[in-house]
């Protein structure tokens, strides 16, 4: 059985539902009158992946307001991967992305791996769609990344995304394979 303490990297704007995905997967609950984070807040969890690796997952939940640009950064070292998340029914919050990336990768430079979460499906019933699905798409397959629709309220998809990237990042480890060289072989 292996054993792995991984730095997961929860960014994107703020409200997007960043803290309410880590509620969600940490604590199973959803809380309707959160705060916006200040700085950082931290969080663990562990998770079995197959039934044979155990990986403590110290998760990182950064401020996404713009006016914690200036220390937001420091908190990125010793990643080793990053749910980057957008609210499906703010289409700024999906533009924001590539600097969020932009940022992400003049830290920890453009090997670390990612998954793509577009967050609130739950809310895209009553409000319609405000972003294209496809434009999503187009990214995430240019980017060679997962690419998942979660909501913190139901529950939808939560655990899938962590164990998404949790499964990516110990694959790239254990075989040693660069993560943008044959990627979507890594998410099976």
């Amino acid at each position: 059985m292996g054993y792995y303490q991984l730095k997961i990297l929860l960014a994107g704007d703020g409200a997007v539902g960043k803290s309410s995905i880590v509620n969600r997967f940490v604590k199973g609950s959803f809380k309707t009158d959160y705060s916006h984070t200040v700085g950082v807040d931290t969080h663990s969890k562990e998770m079995n992946i197959n039934g044979d690796i155990i990986a403590k997952l110290l998760i990182w939940d950064v401020a996404g307001q713009e006016h914690y640009n200036f220390m937001r950064t420091n908190f990125y070292y010793g990643t080793d991967g990053v749910l980057l998340i957008f609210d499906l029914t703010r289409a700024d919050t999906f533009e924001h992305v590539k600097d969020w990336l932009k940022e992400i990768n003049q830290v920890l430079g453009d090997d670390v791996p990612f998954v793509l979460i577009g967050n609130k499906v739950d809310l895209i019933e009553d409000i319609g769609d405000v972003i294209s699905h496809n434009e999503v798409m187009e990214f995430a397959e240019e980017q060679d990344v997962i690419y998942r629709e979660t909501s913190a309220k139901t529950g939808l998809n939560v655990d899938i995304i962590f164990e998404d990237l949790t499964k990516i990042i110990i694959k790239a480890r254990t075989y040693g394979v660069d993560l943008f060289q044959n990627l979507w072989d890594l998410k099976k």
